[in-house]
């Protein structure tokens, strides 16, 4: 009997020495062996990555021509100087501006230049003699009976990078060099604006980051207008004449792309490649149904609908399959003599001053009524010239 209660008692201690050995060891160790890994990640780190912390620098010359300075002013002109202006753009974008502004007096040869006849032929002669680093501003500073410049102009900016600004003789006299100094400063900021890019164009320049209010429509529209980047890209220009039978169009696309067009892709070059072609298309429709107003006695389009306009025009339209860059697409629509004239209202149900809608990343089309060609005794096919003058005005608008 004392046998079996000693028996019974060794197999409770031994269930109660697995039991606590599994809750001790086994349960913290099968939780430590199938807890999911989490990676620490650190969060402020990755929101300072979010912050835009621009520096700007530019390298300064200012050269003091004859008669610009007193001798005692010349003495003490400071060798250099530096100015640092810091601008809060939003709470991630901060963009400061440090001028390294040298002062010095100038030489022999370049008093020589200064006696040009014209600015111009001065600019050039400046150039070839100047040692200063590439990339630098240079500011001279001419007298007011210097000749280089009418009367009424104090400012002069050249093609090389070199400017000049006159000083009046009452700025100098009776004035420390720190005083002319401080007189000078807002101008020559002016001028280096010019010469170099101004606050509000490296401001525009950051538009895809810097949003004054992030949540409008006009700033979500603008970012889905944005193109992706690409080393090149297509401009195609479409002629869409729906009812050749009643107009012949006739429009100098050649001649308005080379007027209106290339300037702009030619400062875009460096950039990017940019090809354009153009086409004529007879019998396409728009494939949306206009509305006909009674009250204005005119067909209409809502701008619900122009987004069903797209697609039908797009089948027509071909594209170049051997090549890869992205497509702008950009239509003149006249519309057939049954439904003229056309007009594109917005969602206020208000007339669209342009006659034009813009499709984010694909392009844009314009309707160009031809009705007050239509007089009463027209012979159809009439021949109709279209004013590229205010065609490209639009078309240059939605490429910008």
């Amino acid at each position: 009997m004392a046998t079996t209660e000693v028996e019974r008692r060794r197999g409770q201690l031994a269930a109660m020495s697995i039991a606590a050995v599994v809750i001790i060891v086994g349960v913290p160790l099968w939780w430590r062996t199938t807890e999911t890994y989490r990676a620490w990640l650190p969060v402020s780190q990755i929101q300072e990555l979010a912050k835009l912390q621009l520096q700007l620098s530019a390298d300064v010359e200012v050269v003091f021509a004859r008669g610009t300075v007193t001798p005692e002013q010349q003495k003490k002109v400071p060798l250099t100087q530096t100015q640092d202006e810091e601008h809060i753009v939003d709470e991630d974008t901060a963009l400061r501006y440090s001028y390294e502004m040298r002062y010095r007096t100038a030489t022999i040869m370049e008093e020589d230049a200064l006696n040009q006849p014209t600015a111009a032929e001065a600019d050039l002669s400046l150039h070839t003699l100047s040692e200063s680093p590439c990339g630098s501003l240079v500011v001279y500073v001419i007298p007011e009976s210097s000749s280089l410049l009418p009367e009424d102009v104090d400012v002069y900016i050249g093609q090389r990078r070199m400017a000049l600004l006159r000083i009046g003789a009452q700025m100098r006299v009776g004035r420390t060099i720190e005083q002319l100094l401080a007189h000078m400063e807002p101008r020559i900021k002016q001028v280096l604006q010019v010469m170099s890019f101004s606050h509000t164009d490296i401001t525009a320049a950051l538009s895809d980051r810097v949003r004054l209010s992030p949540g409008s429509k006009e700033n979500i529209a603008d970012s889905m207008r944005a193109f992706k980047s690409s080393p090149g890209y297509e401009i195609t220009f479409s002629l869409l004449n729906p009812d050749p039978q009643s107009h012949r169009l006739h429009w100098d696309i050649e001649g308005a792309v080379q007027t209106y067009i290339q300037p702009l892709l030619k400062k875009l070059s460096p950039v990017a490649n940019f090809s354009i072609d153009s086409q004529t298309l007879h019998y396409a429709m728009l494939g949306v149904n206009p509305r006909f107003d009674s009250s204005r006695g005119a067909y209409t389009l809502n701008a619900d609908s122009l987004a069903h306009v797209i697609n039908p025009v797009e089948a027509r339209l071909g594209s170049n399959a051997a090549s890869s860059d992205p497509v702008l697409n950009f239509l003149l629509y006249v519309p057939d003599a049954n439904h003229s004239p056309l007009y594109i209202n917005d969602r206020k149900k208000q007339e669209v001053p342009s006659n034009a809608f813009h499709s984010p990343r694909w392009g844009g089309i314009m309707v160009y009524n031809v009705d007050s060609f239509y007089g009463p005794e027209a012979v159809f096919p009439v021949d109709i010239n279209i004013n590229m003058a205010k065609v490209m005005g639009v078309f240059l608008a939605q490429l910008r």
